[in-house]
């Protein structure tokens, strides 16, 4: 049995697959005070129902949360920081950039280490990372006698071009280290081993900050597994997609500030792949927010910065963006009496008004349910029932703010919620220069397949993939995730035309690589290796991705690789300066181990004897107006199976709707492919 756990901010969802290739999946309303209860608590459902037992689970991989949240609400560990004499001041300086240029109240995020808890040293290393001044042992000493006095749980070390010889960083980090042992401590050559002086600091300021609390975490959550009887240790999925041990992510917990999502966009980018597709927009709504992210060729877009909260994160991760517009976002009528939709959630406790755990706002939810698109009778996870009087009474104090009634206030709810979404989803197709009509729209979430087609229809988009279980589609890409790092190394070579100085920063790699695979213990017939260099003009301020295979090169073979990176940059921005000098960045190895093979279920087509997939007609509400709609089962539905909109597919995990003039088809798979119509 392989079981994916991905844990979110209203839910938490489970997939496990037997090794006869069926899939169980479960929903079970997320513990945010200790998320490992959750995992416990819907590992045990899934076996139970399944009738596997825990023994019988090889494999567990988990995204989580953990990360995130303790960043965006602040409570993460006191921390000090460490510089080199002359940079107290790097991390409130930061870019010096407004987060609203003409608010003249906007305020900065809080700085993560006051200035009282900034410590200096005199040490220092020149660009080229020769050693300008040592580390003094006197200078050292009094560093730890200064750190003694202050109550901190986390150290962060971050030195001048450190990048270039990490020597310095190691002999201070490694003192402090065994003078407080119950400390947590990091440095930038290990976190974030490249040039840009705050981005590099940021992020180790942040690995430092969160550490701590993940390190609780992640040893509750070996602690519980081991409790449940699962015999192996769970992997976790970090930013970028791949999976990892607990040790590493003890290690560099900032990798995992966007784990569930890039799990999801993994999940969706299989799936899509199986029926036919790889040109993508993934779109997973959930409870509290919705990610969507670009795939291209079936690969998603990674970048190598983000902004998480206004806090700058230098690690790989999937291009995701995110809205603060899932089913539990708060509706409400601001003062000039307009209605707003999120970014604000109910979260899973108390949640919509419609679940009954004594919710008071509004929110996408309830309003989907006073439409009827969602079925009042229906149970969502663990025995949770739908309160429709508590929906409508909610949502007719929104119709009442703005003298509408109930309905009419239902779908302006849904209208403003779809057009935040509609909005990101140009923002990572149309603003990066494609078509949307050139791209499926994935689907998922426990509310993505609700909003999909109205969504897509905004944006211009011709087709819609509902995956068969789009509800936990972030844990199944927990199951076809690949063990993978990906580690970094600012060079900042010119490209000449010998290719020994790239050699040398190669091999470097390639030794850290080894390193990881040990530690991972993955067999040495399956490490895998390839290389990225982030390549740009000299004088250019932005780099873009070439990659280069396994790395084992020669004199001849630059020329190719600089008129690679010029295509890549013509098809980016339109242009290439053919005759000017190419500098390198960053190199990147990736290093990564394959894994096993996932199958997908084929449904069987239709004979005379299956059940019809219609189980009852309601009237739904539509800008149209109020029509009467099929409603079908999904578990009932069988290969080449027809619908025609206006319908609506239920299902344990989500709801799909179709209104009028969109039309699916079932694939072999089991997949809906949706036209979206007009």
């Amino acid at each position: 049995m392989r079981v994916g756990v991905d844990i979110g901010g209203t839910f938490t969802d489970i997939t496990a697959v037997d090794d006869q290739g069926v899939f169980h999946i479960g929903k079970i309303p997320s513990t945010l005070d200790d998320q490992s209860v959750a995992l416990a608590q819907g590992v045990a459902g899934v076996l139970e129902r399944s009738g596997a037992q825990a023994g019988e689970v090889d494999y567990l991989g988990h995204g989580t949360t953990v990360a995130t949240n303790t960043l965006l609400e602040l409570n993460g560990s006191p921390t000090a920081l460490v510089v080199t004499r002359g940079f107290r001041d790097v991390l409130e300086i930061a870019r010096q950039k407004r987060p609203s240029l003409y608010d003249l109240f906007a305020e900065k995020p809080r700085v993560l280490v006051p200035r009282s808890k900034v410590f200096e040293i005199d040490e220092r290393l020149l660009g080229d990372g020769t050693e300008l001044r040592p580390v003094q042992s006197d200078d050292l000493a009094t560093l730890l006698e200064k750190l003694a006095q202050i109550d901190v749980t986390a150290v962060a070390v971050c030195f001048l071009h450190s990048y270039r010889d990490p020597a310095h960083e190691i002999e201070v980090a490694e003192a402090i280290a065994e003078r407080f042992p119950d400390r947590y401590v990091t440095r930038s050559s290990e976190v974030a081993p490249e040039f840009r002086e705050y981005e590099r600091l940021s992020t180790t300021v942040i690995n430092a900050f969160i550490g701590p609390r993940m390190d609780r975490y992640v040893s509750m959550l070996e602690k519980r597994t081991k409790e449940l009887g699962v015999p192996v240790p769970p992997k976790i999925i970090q930013s970028n997609g791949g999976i990892v041990s607990p040790d590493s992510i003890v290690r560099r917990p900032v990798s995992t500030l966007l784990s569930g999502p890039s799990a999801g966009v993994l999940g969706a980018a299989w799936v899509s792949e199986n029926s036919g597709f790889t040109e993508l927009v993934t779109f997973d709504m959930g409870g509290t927010s919705t990610d969507v992210c670009l795939v291209r060729d079936g690969e998603a877009l990674v970048t190598a910065e983000r902004s998480v909260d206004g806090y700058v994160v230098r690690t790989p991760s999937a291009n995701v963006h995110t809205v603060g517009a899932g089913g539990g976002s708060i509706a409400q009528v601001d003062g000039a009496g307009a209605l707003q939709v999120g970014p604000r959630s109910a979260g899973a406790r108390p949640g919509p008004a419609a679940y009954g755990h004594g919710g008071t706002r509004a929110t996408v939810t309830d309003a989907n349910i006073v439409l009827s698109r969602q079925d009042p009778d229906q149970v969502i996870g663990e025995g949770l029932h739908l309160d429709t009087e508590a929906a409508e009474h909610v949502v007719e104090e929104i119709g009442a703010a703005l003298a509408i009634d109930v309905e009419e206030a239902a779908l302006g709810v849904v209208r403003v919620a779809n057009s935040h979404m509609a909005r990101a989803v140009r923002g990572v197709s149309v603003d990066n220069g494609d078509n949307p009509r050139d791209l499926a729209l994935v689907a998922y979430g426990g509310a993505g397949p609700l909003h999909a087609v109205e969504v897509a229809r905004e944006v211009g988009m011709r087709t819609v993939i509902v995956p068969p279980n789009p509800g936990t589609l972030c844990a199944l890409g927990l199951l076809v995730s690949e063990v993978r790092t990906e580690i970094r190394q600012s060079s900042l070579l010119d490209l000449g035309e010998s290719a020994a100085p790239l050699q040398e920063v190669i091999a470097g790699l390639r030794t850290s690589a080894e390193e990881w695979f040990i530690r991972e213990d993955v067999p040495s017939a399956e490490r895998s290796t390839r290389f990225v260099l982030d390549m740009r003009y000299q004088r250019q301020n932005f780099e873009l991705p070439v990659e280069i295979g396994d790395g084992v090169l020669a004199d001849a073979d630059i020329p190719s690789i600089i008129d690679r990176f010029h295509e890549i940059h013509r098809k980016t921005y339109g242009f290439a300066h053919a005759g000017s000098g190419v500098r390198v960045v960053n190199i990147t190895v990736i290093a990564s181990q394959p894994v096993e093979p996932l199958d997908p279920t084929t449904l069987p087509t239709r004979t005379i004897d299956d059940q019809d997939s219609i189980i009852a007609t309601r009237d739904v509400r539509f800008p149209e107006g109020k029509l009467p709609s099929t409603i079908h089962r999904r578990e009932l539905l069988r290969s080449g199976d027809q619908i025609d909109g206006p319908a609506v597919i239920e299902q344990e995990d989500s709801t799909t709707l179709l209104p009028p003039g969109s039309h699916a088809r079932v694939d072999s798979y089991g997949t809906l492919i949706v036209e979206v119509g007009k």
